[in-house]
Formats: C-alpha cells, structure tokens, sequence
C-alpha cells in the first residue's frame, strides 16, 4: 500500500473498544456516551479486517482502544492474530494498554507472541494519578507493568506532558523508567474531541522540555525507530532511551506510515483529518474480500500529507470532533 506522497504503509493500528475503564482528563469527558454495541465490529470481524491489511502488507499490528484489555474475550482476537507472526506475514503485535489489566493478561499475552507494551502512564504519584485518570487506581497499574516484565514483555511508558499538572515530574519519570529498564515517550496533548478542561491550560511544548531534561542530562539524537512517530535519544548518563512526539511543535508527517481503524470499521488515514473510509459495509456485504480490498486501495488513495493540529486560545473548538478513545492511541 503505496499513499498519494510515496509513502509505504505497513503499520495499522486497531481501536478494538471505544470503552476504558478510566476517564483521564485530556482524553475524554468524565460522563461519556459510548458506541451502541450493535455498531462495534465483532471479534471475528476484527480478525478479518487486520488480516486483510496484512495481506496488502501490514507488518506492523498494535491493538488500542479505549483500553483494549477490557473488552471482552479479546485474548481469543490477539490469539487468532498470532498466527501471522508464526507465519511471518506479521512482524511485531504490540499491544497499547492504560495498564489497569495487564496483571491478568500479561503471561498470555507473551505466549501469543506479543513481546512489547506500551502503557500510559502520566504519573506515579497516587493521588495525581487519581486526579488525572479520574477512576484509575495506581496500585493495579504498576501491579500490570511488573507483570508484564515478569513474563517477559519490554515496557515503554507513555506519558502526555501537562502544563502545570505533571511537568515538574518528567524528570523523576525519566529516572524512575531507567531504573527499571522501561523506555519513556513523551507525548504532546492533541487536540481531540471535546473535554471538560482548556487544553491552552495543558500545552505543554516539548521543545521546552527537552531543553530543561539537557540542562540535567546528555541526550544524543539516535536512529532508534519503532514504527511510531516518536523521535528517540539516548541518556548518555542513565544508559535508557526517550522518545518525543511532538504533534504541535514538530509534526512527523512527512514519514507517516500508519493508519488507524476505529472498532466500528471506520479506516481514518490520518489522525488528525476528519476524512474517513467505512470498511464495515463492504467487511459485511461479502464472504469474499474483494470489497473490502477495493475500499482499503480507494481509501489510502486519498491519505493527506498530513494533519492540521492547532492548540490556541483563539482556536477553541478541537482539530478533530472524534475523542482519541475512538480511534486509538
């Protein structure tokens, strides 16, 4: 799959549940309204959509949500799954995880083949944790994330920077995350779906950041890729890797191979573009593919060269109407 700007797309990411099980201040609102279950695409469907886009050269697999963990049987989907990678049409299922059930599933996980995590985690003080997530219980996360080194899994911590919220802990996470052998990205916040709060009031560019952690500590620009739009550098004086994505400050367009589809079948080639392609019509108008295929090949046809975030005060209403629980992180 070849874009209109010569870009190869092999990496897809795969909103499984618009549901999570907490409620963190810069992704959604506190009381929200979820999708009719009726509209979610089935495991099996699931199975079918991420099969077809590994058949057109997907090599790059990872679940998200919502909190892909919680919806249910979804083991039996990353199991089904697995088949490509001891195929070898599939390179790496990674998994994106707020971390809240990674102690039941994390052993599971690495014997279906999945050998990396990613978990969001923007602090790991309790009661800002509370406070950011609304509903999370810090306890049941780091139980996740131990467990997941116990069976085996390489853990990279997510953590978005909060103006005046947990910037003052970037430093201590970087250390805490050396200590334990996890690599850490930093995230911007983007403008997605509407909030409770001003996101002007959470902006926090990570260009300041990055000069504040080089007043401390020797970073070295490395070549490190994962598939994602991180830029990574090494910390000469704790050995460990951190990643930056900067959608605001320095968007990473230009090498962008990845598409994303939202549990209801919805295929948006960019996240940060409203333009959409519904792959649940033709996924259910036909036993055979061909529908499907031809909607992929219409779709990343018309990918963009890139997104249009903006984060102001003159700017109030966000880039994109959809919240990132939708199409995943």
């Amino acid at each position: 799959m070849v874009d209109p700007f010569g870009r190869h797309v092999s990496y897809l990411r795969v909103s499984v549940t618009d549901r999570c099980d907490f409620r963190c201040v810069y992704c959604m609102a506190e009381d929200m309204t979820f999708l009719p279950k009726r509209e979610v695409l089935s495991l099996e469907e699931l199975d079918r959509l991420c099969t077809a886009f590994i058949d057109k050269g997907v090599r790059k697999l990872r679940l998200t949500g919502g909190e892909p963990l919680v919806r249910k049987n979804i083991m039996s989907l990353v199991r089904n799954l697995s088949r490509h990678l001891e195929s070898g049409k599939l390179e790496e299922l990674t998994v994106t995880t707020n971390g809240s059930q990674l102690a039941r599933f994390a052993t599971e996980l690495y014997e279906c083949g999945v050998r990396r995590v990613n978990v969001s985690l923007d602090t790991i003080d309790a009661d800002r944790f509370k406070a950011i997530t609304r509903w999370g219980d810090l306890g049941k996360v780091m139980d996740g994330i131990r467990a997941a080194t116990e069976a085996g899994l390489k853990v990279k911590i997510n953590m978005v920077a909060l103006k005046g919220v947990n910037e003052h802990e970037i430093i201590p996470m970087l250390r805490w995350c050396h200590e334990h052998s996890y690599d850490l990205t930093l995230i911007e916040t983007m403008p997605l779906g509407e909030i409770d709060g001003d996101r002007t009031d959470q902006y926090l560019p990570l260009s300041l950041v990055r000069a504040r952690i080089a007043e401390e500590f020797t970073l070295e620009d490395i070549p490190y890729k994962t598939g994602g739009p991180a830029r990574y550098v090494e910390v000469k004086e704790t050995d460990g890797r951190l990643g930056f994505i900067t959608p605001m400050t320095h968007n990473f367009c230009e090498s962008c191979n990845r598409v994303r589809v939202t549990c209801t079948g919805m295929l948006y080639m960019c996240l940060g573009q409203e333009d959409s392609a519904d792959l649940r019509a033709p996924l259910r108008a036909s036993e055979g593919n061909e529908l499907l295929h031809a909607a992929i090949d219409e779709a990343i046809g018309r990918k963009p060269k890139g997104h249009d975030f903006i984060i102001d005060r003159r700017t109030k209403q966000p880039a994109v109407t959809r919240h990132m629980s939708v199409t995943g992180g």
